[in-house]
């Protein structure tokens, strides 16, 4: 493909508008560079310039839309540019210079929305937008993206799911204002990965009511929404969720986290000085090669504090073996779903940006911020390395 140079004329209405308005036109000198980057960026992608002939042609173009977007600067009138023709298997075109501006719009909707729903008023809003980008964001403006970021929020979380193999379940509490009252609101969220390894937060859902309705009225959310194919579903032991996996995964293992399952043994040592021995005899558990050394262990170790601590013996007993499920993966996956510590970053990421808020106005204005929270780790799992090896299956 021959190249050619980027239009003369644009480039030099572009500088003379910065030599004649100086900060005041440059606005519009963006919009000139931007509009001849995404036309130059068209003839790459078509493998050809306009009118060329070239055997390496995918398609020709097909015109500009007019398209105003606001930036820091000020508004930019861009002329986006339109391919036809395309040959076959070839994706759309949309200029990715544009793509990226957008993200940065979507990020500044997503802060006056997160402030909308943190309580700062509207006067405060548009102060801030104005003193850090340049705009004035008005109340009706505020509204309006929260609005708009309500309903892209609700498409994704009640978009369609495919297969997954594992599934990870995890909840923290808010306080939200309720009724005249500060109480805790449960928040549950789902992970799931997919046959290439790759992660995806799959649901998120807020509720005041009893736990296993909860977790339930979730899960059975993901299955109606197509989750299927999983072999596996690791969470920590939440009050109601055995029921709700009974009701709506039935015949899926469970794996009890590990992590948890530590911790939760200390409240049965009876001595501050016998917890490091405890927690190591169930590591080693824990990090046998098979599950039929593991239950070697857990006999011997039952044995050793059934003596001097008959309730841990007993605790053990009935615990351990529910975090047993992960022996029958394969190698590679078991210590990255053995416990939930995945969700730990999804738990953090939530309560870095909600202990701001301490205090929620109603149940919509968490469920709003922990969904916008969950879509940019999501995406950036998504688009990021796998998280498993899905070929030592």
């Amino acid at each position: 493909m021959t190249h050619h140079d980027p239009d003369r004329t644009s480039i030099t209405a572009a500088l003379e508008l910065l030599v004649n308005e100086g900060f005041d036109g440059m606005a519009n000198a963006i919009a000139l560079l931007l509009n001849e980057a995404m036309k130059l960026e068209r003839s790459e992608f078509l493998g050809a310039g306009p009118y060329e002939r070239t055997e390496e042609r995918r398609g020709y173009g097909n015109g500009f839309k007019p398209k105003h977007v606001k930036s820091r600067l000020g508004e930019l009138d861009l002329s986006v540019p339109k391919v036809r023709d395309l040959a076959e298997g070839i994706e759309p075109f949309y200029p990715r210079a544009l793509e990226r501006g957008e993200r940065s719009e979507r990020a500044l909707k997503l802060a006056v929305a997160e402030m909308y729903v943190q309580g700062v008023s509207t006067r405060k809003v548009t102060e801030i937008t104005k003193e850090l980008c340049g705009l004035e964001v008005s109340s009706s403006q505020v509204s309006r993206v929260a609005k708009q970021l309500d309903d892209e929020l609700e498409a994704w979380r009640t978009r369609e799911l495919g297969e997954y193999r594992y599934l990870l379940l995890d909840a923290r509490y808010e306080k939200v204002r309720h009724g005249g009252h500060v109480v805790s609101c449960a928040l549950l969220y789902a992970v799931g990965i997919d046959l290439e390894g790759k992660r995806s937060v799959l649901g998120v859902s807020v509720s005041l009511s009893e736990a296993e309705v909860h977790w339930r009225a979730l899960l059975k959310d993901l299955v109606e929404r197509g989750l299927h194919g999983v072999r596996m579903i690791t969470s920590d032991d939440h009050a109601g969720i055995k029921a709700a996996l009974a009701a709506t995964f039935s015949g899926v293992a469970w794996q009890r986290c590990q992590f948890h399952l530590q911790q939760n043994a200390t409240a049965y040592v009876p001595r501050v000085d016998q917890r490091p021995d405890a927690a190591r005899d169930i590591r080693s558990i824990f990090n046998a090669p098979d599950r039929a050394e593991a239950e070697r262990l857990l006999n011997k170790t039952i044995n050793t504090w059934q003596e001097s601590a008959p309730r841990l013996a007993a605790w053990m007993d009935e615990n351990l073996p529910e975090g047993f499920t992960v022996f029958d993966l394969p190698p590679a996956h078991r210590r990255r779903l053995r416990t939930s510590n995945l969700l730990e970053r999804l738990s953090r990421e939530i309560k870095r940006r909600t202990r701001v808020a301490t205090l929620f106005p109603n149940e919509a204005s968490l469920l709003r911020l922990a969904s916008a929270i969950l879509v940019e780790v999501s995406e950036e799992w998504e688009t990021g390395r796998c998280y498993l090896n899905m070929e030592s299956e």
